[in-house]
């Protein structure tokens, strides 16, 4: 089975979403980019108006977020965004 990355999705207000899953692609302000388990720690500024692809399993289609600005955080603990508004 295939490695999961823990992915969290926060707003200054409430945690919006905490779960396992198999890649998250990120809207950064330099392009896109996939994030795996594994994956290297980086931070980038997230594009403004733009959304998040989530992939729940290996194969599945993308559940799209739409998100307003923020950064991510890519570390050995996975992938955390702190948006400034979901939705």
């Amino acid at each position: 089975m295939a490695e999961l990355i823990r992915f969290e999705l926060v707003t200054p207000e409430r945690l919006v979403r905490s779960e396992e899953v198999h890649m998250v692609v990120v809207p950064g302000s330099e392009g896109d980019f996939g994030v795996l388990a594994g994956h290297s720690p980086v931070m980038s500024i997230i594009r403004s108006g733009a959304a998040v692809e989530v992939y729940a399993t290996a194969g599945a289609p993308p559940e799209r977020i739409e998100i307003a600005g923020g950064f991510a955080e890519v570390n050995d603990k996975g992938l955390t965004i702190l948006a400034e508004s979901v939705g």
